[in-house]
């Protein structure tokens, strides 16, 4: 007699384990487990770094050319354009969007060294597609690049940008890692309305 947890036998687990949907017989009761193939988390990679670059490059675009978005504004968009793209393919293929974030994950050793190549492809095609797209869009001419310039050496340039992008991987790291986080979504509210 097989052994039932929850009401679902062990050879259903081991079924849904291997991604292999089972039905009970009564219409009403699917049970799945998601297998995400290596080709659909490199285009979730592709889509969200496509719309992270097109969303945050395009409104420093739009307020360098029509002065119209302010740097409050930009700032609020390259954050809530991550945030829905973490949502939108997070399921799909851990949300790394940049380079940086998938060599971490795999230091860490919470992602395989051997899709790291691949990923970063990915995260380039997706960077570079939308750079172009908005090439497309805008009249950008050398005069008005919207890029950042260093204000002080090269030097000291560099060191502003590891130490930057240290913090990013720690904040990253810890979040992403970490069991003991805290997760803001899951814990109860502190006043009940």
């Amino acid at each position: 007699m097989a052994t039932k947890i929850d009401g679902i036998e062990e050879a259903e687990i081991s079924k849904m384990e291997e991604g292999v949907a089972t039905n009970k017989g009564n219409g009403d009761r699917w049970s799945s487990a998601s297998v995400v193939s290596i080709s659909q988390k490199l285009i979730a990679e592709v889509i969200g770094t496509y719309f992270i670059i097109f969303a945050g490059c395009g409104a420093v675009v739009v307020n360098k050319i029509y002065g119209s978005v302010t740097f409050p504004g930009i700032c609020v968009t390259w954050g809530l354009v991550v945030m829905v793209m973490i949502y939108t393919v997070g399921h799909i293929s851990g949300a790394h969007f940049n380079p940086a974030v998938t060599i971490t994950l795999a230091i860490f050793r919470r992602f395989p060294w051997w899709q790291v190549p691949l990923y970063i492809v990915a995260e380039l095609m997706g960077s570079i597609i939308a750079s172009g797209t908005l090439s497309l869009m805008f009249d950008v001419t050398p005069k008005a690049y919207f890029g950042t310039l260093p204000v002080g050496s090269n030097g000291q340039s560099l060191v502003a940008e590891i130490i930057i992008s240290f913090l990013l991987m720690f904040v990253i790291s810890g979040v992403a890692t970490d069991s003991r986080a805290v997760c803001i979504l899951n814990t109860p509210p502190l006043i009940n309305i």
